[in-house]
């Protein structure tokens, strides 16, 4: 029996951090080395992670501290803005280690490749540097990019996901007593998966993110502008034939709901539809924001560095 591949864990107690610990611990081949978390430090990660069978202790470990351990990848799950001194303490004592991105630090940096399996494998296989995408920005993209060359003008997006995404720290958009029977618009304009999925499709969409009371699930619905007209066959068709070797995309009819996407570990797309005129779509995409949208598609991610097969570890 080989040894399994150590993976190093920083940003480990939040909700992303949990699932990633779980995935782990599922892993043939990978090993929980070490998990960093300044307020956890000194406890078991059994205490939020009972899966975890390697008797991790919380550790607060400095970027160098970190970059030092033996681990054969490293998976940042921090917030936006606070990967840098990480990256630099590995890029200085590490760099041939393969780092996996969850913030938005380095999606439109060309210099990472961009973590979006089903649209880019090609490009991360192997790469020591990976920019997990964000959790609208993989829905949005993947219910658009079959039709990317047909697009007339920007597609409007309307999206829903539970308070998970807006993670620990208190705000607002995880208050459950104000979310309570609520659903709550915010960043209207210009929100950071806009422009990830403008920049990797190639073209404009517009993105109306809200968050509502349920604590995951995720659910965008796409309105597609069309240069030609399409029937619903030839859209439905045009999904099944763009997918059809892709085993966590699943295609349906009818439009999926916000709760077909809660524990779903890819993504589940339908409500394929048509306006009277044939120039205008409607295509509807559900996925969990915590699993398809950060710890599963960031293990995807460690496999394909590392020349595993992708799904390794991923329960379809």
């Amino acid at each position: 029996m080989t040894e399994p591949f150590l993976v190093g864990l920083i940003g480990a107690r939040g909700h992303t951090g949990r699932e990633l610990i779980r995935l782990i611990a599922g892993h043939p081949e990978l090993m929980l080395a070490y998990a960093v978390s300044r307020e956890w430090a000194g406890r078991r990660v059994t205490e939020i992670a009972p899966e975890d069978q390697d008797e991790c202790i919380f550790e607060a470990l400095s970027a160098e501290e970190a970059a030092a351990r033996r681990a054969d990848v490293v998976i940042l799950a921090l917030p936006d803005g606070a990967a840098a001194d990480h990256v630099a303490a590995f890029e200085e004592i590490a760099p041939k280690r393969v780092l996996v991105d969850l913030s938005a630090d380095h999606r439109f940096n060309d210099n990472w490749a961009y973590g979006l399996p089903e649209l880019n494998r090609a490009a991360i296989k192997g790469e020591k540097r990976i920019a997990n995408p964000g959790c609208y920005a993989t829905a949005t993209q993947l219910a658009l990019a079959p039709l990317v060359e047909k697009f007339d003008g920007a597609p409007t997006v309307f999206g829903v996901s539970g308070y998970s995404g807006a993670g620990s720290t208190p705000s607002p958009k995880n208050d459950v007593e104000r979310l309570k029977d609520n659903l709550m618009p915010y960043a209207l304009v210009g929100h950071k998966h806009e422009r990830e999925a403008t920049h990797h499709l190639g073209r404009p969409v517009r993105f109306l993110p809200h968050v509502h009371p349920a604590f995951s699930g995720l659910l965008v619905t796409a309105n597609i502008p069309l240069t030609e007209e399409m029937s619903k066959t030839e859209l439905a068709g045009l999904f099944e034939t763009h997918y059809k070797d892709e085993p966590l995309i699943s295609l349906r009819n009818a439009p999926p709901e916000l709760k077909d996407g809660t524990s779903r570990k890819g993504v589940l797309i339908g409500g394929f539809d048509v306006s009277d005129d044939g120039k205008h779509v409607v295509v509807v995409a559900a996925e969990d924001n915590l699993l398809k949208g950060a710890a599963v598609q960031a293990i995807q991610n460690v496999n394909l560095a590392l020349g595993l097969h992708e799904l390794t570890g991923i329960a379809t």
